[in-house]
């Protein structure tokens, strides 16, 4: 017989936003979430740490998650892996574009929602090409486990924009006269230039960003490769950001390019050096998507909520990441021709660390 797995009901979540009642900010309004970002120190400094104590200083109960990299593109995998060991309850989560991230906190939730769960998400969208879309998230939206606050990418883009430059909400042009306007928190207003309806998006202040990147200092001055993925827009509007990076390079290199830098450091206030730390996922330069892992936790993922039996998922969560101390342990599963592969796909796409 299948067993079904013991979640709280949506009775248990916070009461949610509606189009009729008063707007409130998840959790705190951007005015006070930048407080303590005002408070930062601007000076470089060496954040260099390691992955379980830089997620052990920020995660906590009732937070607001930002989740960077888009589909699979430089996914914070190993931040994630850390966070489900680690544990939280009743985290709201919000990325612009996701595939395994969200899916792996949602099946974290429906293990041992006693250890760690999700009450929201703010999404673009979740899934990949050639992708399941997100079953495990899917399968607590379906059931009023968690609540979706849905918009399109640029929707999301646009919030994070927003509470990076401190104002309390942006317009965009890519919602209105759409379905979109009544499953998300927007609203339309009066240009007060030209009289015209505009849609307007709430910023989005997460209490705690997590990014991945290819290359960084010991400060967490970032360069990215390939896509930008939102993720400067992330650093600036969280209130602290953990970042972890392949590669630390010296600070004399930054100094020498500075127009490369991406992300600057006083947005970071930890950096934790991980090699492959984005896998399954890929780090352009560095290493491709290990598709036959997504597709393999997918299909667990599939069995799951055909059937209702956790013993499949249990054991691909005991296996990967909670039977792990580290991302190093994690790796380790892995063979070196499977480490090989991924980079060789890579195809040495070009990266300046000069």
């Amino acid at each position: 017989m299948s067993s079904q797995p013991s979640i709280p009901d949506s009775t248990s979540l916070p009461q949610e936003q509606t189009k009729s009642t008063p707007f409130a900010y998840w959790p705190q309004p951007p005015s006070e979430a930048r407080k303590p970002a005002g408070d930062k120190k601007n000076g470089l400094e060496d954040k260099l740490t390691t992955m379980k104590e830089a997620v052990a200083s920020h995660l906590k109960d009732g937070i607001h998650l930002g989740i960077g990299g888009f589909v699979n593109i430089r996914l914070p995998v190993a931040i994630i892996h850390e966070i489900i060991r680690h544990g939280a309850k009743n985290l709201t989560l919000s990325f612009q574009s996701s595939s395994i991230c969200s899916d792996l906190l949602a099946g974290a939730m429906i293990l041992d929602p006693d250890h760690f769960s999700i009450a929201r998400i703010a999404l673009g969208w979740q899934g990949g090409k050639d992708m399941e879309n997100a079953p495990l998230t899917r399968y607590l939206a379906d059931r009023g486990m968690i609540h979706l606050d849905r918009y399109t990418h640029h929707g999301m883009s646009d919030r994070f924009k927003a509470a990076a430059t401190g104002v309390p909400f942006f317009p965009t042009l890519d919602q209105g006269g759409t379905d979109m306007e009544g499953i998300n928190r927007g609203t339309m207003m009066k240009c007060p230039f030209s009289g015209d309806d505009i849609p307007v998006v709430p910023a989005c202040r997460p209490d705690v960003g997590i990014i991945h990147v290819q290359a960084a200092d010991m400060g967490g001055n970032a360069r990215i490769f390939g896509p930008l993925c939102t993720c400067p827009e992330i650093a600036g509007a969280a209130t602290h950001t953990i970042m972890s990076v392949d590669q630390i390079i010296p600070n004399e290199k930054i100094r020498t390019f500075p127009y490369l830098t991406d992300i600057p450091s006083p947005l970071v206030d930890e950096v934790i050096e991980q090699p492959f730390g984005a896998t399954p996922g890929a780090s352009c330069g560095h290493y491709w998507f290990d598709m036959p892992h997504f597709l393999d936790f997918w299909k667990i993922c599939d069995e799951f909520c055909q059937t209702g039996n956790k013993d499949r998922l249990q054991e691909y969560y005991d296996r990967n990441i909670l039977g792990c101390e580290t991302f190093e342990d994690f790796l380790s599963l892995k063979s070196p021709e499977t480490l090989q592969e991924i980079i060789r796909k890579d195809g040495s796409q070009p990266i300046f660390l000069g």
